[in-house]
């Protein structure tokens, strides 16, 4: 940890330096305030500058994706949904990313501009902000959490959630575990007033609308309300609890890296080289995406499991029944002749007069065929009873094993089945069933490309799309899918749109693909692995790697040129 005491920010109307206490704003709790284009953002990113230069960690909440030009100068982990950052995080990454940001003392940019769903957004920033409060109650290290936009999490007038507790949490207690926040927001009324009047340092930029203003004047005075409408960009009137003077007008200067929020003009700009942070941080990261892909794709096969096991639990069940009534049909049929000819089944009286007794015996004799047939319904009904027995004992035995199997299932999802959650996935279960039926449809079709040293060599005018469906490149897709966080329709629907349309970005394929970036850019990945997909790195643009395609298709079918050459001579062909 640095032993800077103090960072400069800028500097007074007057020209004196405005050189603040770092525990103080690491610590505290800030407010900063200013309508687009103020300078409100700037000031930020100059608070930003000053902590990493003096080398303290920060953790930034950028709801915008603006905050990576940061990376300019700095080594910080940039995290989110895009592409652009240094690694694609969900929820349950948040523990991993509060560990490294208190005890590792990693910088973070956490993104959360990129995701489709807000609800995972905003899990994200609440499971992070619940780990580092957390942390900070064992570790009591000095650590500032910024939060762009706020109002969006702590609102004025209610609709608060569980996030926006969570912060206010942060603000209260924060501070005697070492654990600061800084809010930002161009909307000041909209901003929960407790937060604000409780800061012991905040930023005014300029603002105009009246309700803003009118904020100014309740806890500035009207002198100021009337002046911030005034201001020039950059200039602000900053109050806080150190200061000899209860409000100065500060000039923030400007900040050094690049502006990744500046709104685009007309003129061409060059964006700089990033610094990137150690790989082994990525992989870390990464390795707990896979673990979760591990984990779901286990809970698909326990509930694959557990509906085959039901369909055949439904399947003896049906036996069991038939097999009863036949029994049942037969024990009918054996009272019918034993009444017939006198015989008495177990547990009844012969209905004939004693004296003719010996006669009925002398008739039945007499009948063999009656006596053969007896016995053999007879044996047919003990046979019949065991199997009845036989199909209770599996019935019960697969009821067993469903429990458990369930009971797995349960213990990874970590709580109980839902079965809304079943259904569907039953449902992506029987489409992916589908899938693989027409794969192989498709592979039995195509039988006749892959054999014949005429047809080893790959015809160079043949369309890449239509070698995306040979079997060496299916083969290499079909890994990918097993890899990735994408299942196999969305990730052939990747495939087929960049043979289509390509190039093209992550957020261009979202709109041909119906389904989240963060699962088309894990498709992505693994397919690049396998040589399928290239991408641009100057555009960051995707499109299907030819040169790759038309490799392994050849190399395949000169193996199975050289196969067949091979069996016919040991055949003496």
């Amino acid at each position: 940890m640095s032993e800077t005491k103090e960072i400069l920010l800028g500097e007074t109307v007057d020209g004196d330096a405005v050189e603040v206490p770092v525990v103080e704003l690491l610590t505290g709790r800030g407010f900063v305030t200013g309508k687009s284009g103020s300078g409100k953002s700037n000031s930020a990113s100059v608070i930003a500058e000053e902590l990493l230069e003096a080398g303290f960690p920060l953790l930034i909440v950028d709801t915008d994706g603006e905050y990576y030009g940061l990376k300019e100068e700095y080594e910080l982990l940039h995290a989110g949904a895009d592409e652009e950052c240094d690694i694609q995080i969900a929820p349950e990454h948040a523990e991993r990313m509060a560990n490294l940001a208190l005890e590792e003392n990693v910088p973070i940019i956490l993104d959360v501009s990129g995701y489709l769903d807000e609800g995972e957004a905003n899990e994200l920033i609440l499971e992070t902000a619940k780990h580092l409060f957390a942390k900070e109650k064992k570790l009591k290290k000095p650590f500032l959490l910024v939060v762009e936009e706020v109002h969006e999490y702590i609102p004025e007038g209610g609709g608060m959630d569980e996030t926006g507790k969570m912060l206010i949490k942060i603000g209260k207690r924060g501070r005697k575990h070492g654990l600061g926040i800084v809010g930002i927001s161009q909307r000041p009324a909209d901003v929960k007033k407790d937060f604000i009047t409780q800061a012991n340092w905040l930023v005014w930029h300029r603002l105009t609308w009246e309700n803003d203003t009118n904020v100014v004047g309740r806890i500035l005075g009207n002198e100021y309300e009337e002046r911030v409408t005034d201001l020039d960009a950059g200039q602000a009137f900053m109050m806080s609890d150190w200061a000899d003077q209860e409000v100065e007008t500060v000039q923030f200067r400007r900040k050094r890296t690049f502006d990744a929020g500046a709104t685009p003009g007309l003129e061409d700009f060059e964006r700089p080289e990033l610094k990137s942070v150690s790989d082994s941080l990525v992989d870390d990261l990464e390795e707990i995406s896979e673990e979760k892909s591990r984990r779901e794709n286990r809970i698909l096969e326990l509930e694959a499991e557990v509906e085959k096991k039901e369909q055949r639990i439904e399947t003896l069940e049906e036996e069991l029944e038939r097999a009863k009534d036949i029994s049942n049909a037969a024990k009918q049929m054996a009272d019918a002749v034993a009444g017939n000819t006198g015989i008495e089944t177990p547990g009844e009286q012969s209905t004939l007069p004693t004296g003719e007794d010996d006669g009925a015996a002398a008739a039945v004799g007499e009948d063999g065929d009656e006596d053969q047939t007896n016995a053999e319904i007879e044996a047919e009904r003990n046979q019949l009873r065991r199997r009845v027995r036989e199909l209770e004992g599996e019935v019960e035995r697969l009821e067993k094993r469903n429990e458990s199997l369930r009971e797995e299932a349960d213990s990874l999802r970590g709580g109980d089945v839902d079965a809304d959650v079943v259904q569907d996935q039953r449902d992506r279960i029987a489409f992916l069933e589908m899938a693989v039926d027409q794969l192989q449809r498709r592979r039995s079709g195509r039988a006749a490309d892959t054999t014949g040293t005429a047809e080893s060599q790959v015809d160079a005018t043949a369309d890449v799309t239509e070698l995306v469906e040979t079997e060496p490149v299916t083969e290499r897709i079909e890994r990918a899918i097993r890899e990735a966080d994408c299942n196999e329709r969305y990730t052939w629907e990747v495939v087929t749109v960049l043979g289509e349309k390509a190039p093209l970005t992550v957020s261009e394929l979202a709109t041909f693909v119906d389904t989240g970036g963060d699962r088309i850019q894990s498709a992505l990945t693994e397919l690049r692995r396998e040589g399928v997909v290239a991408r641009e790195k100057s555009s960051g643009e995707y499109r299907l790697d030819e040169s790759s395609i038309r490799s392994m298709v050849a190399t395949a079918r000169e193996r199975e040129a050289v196969a067949s050459l091979t069996g016919r001579e040991e055949h003496g062909q």
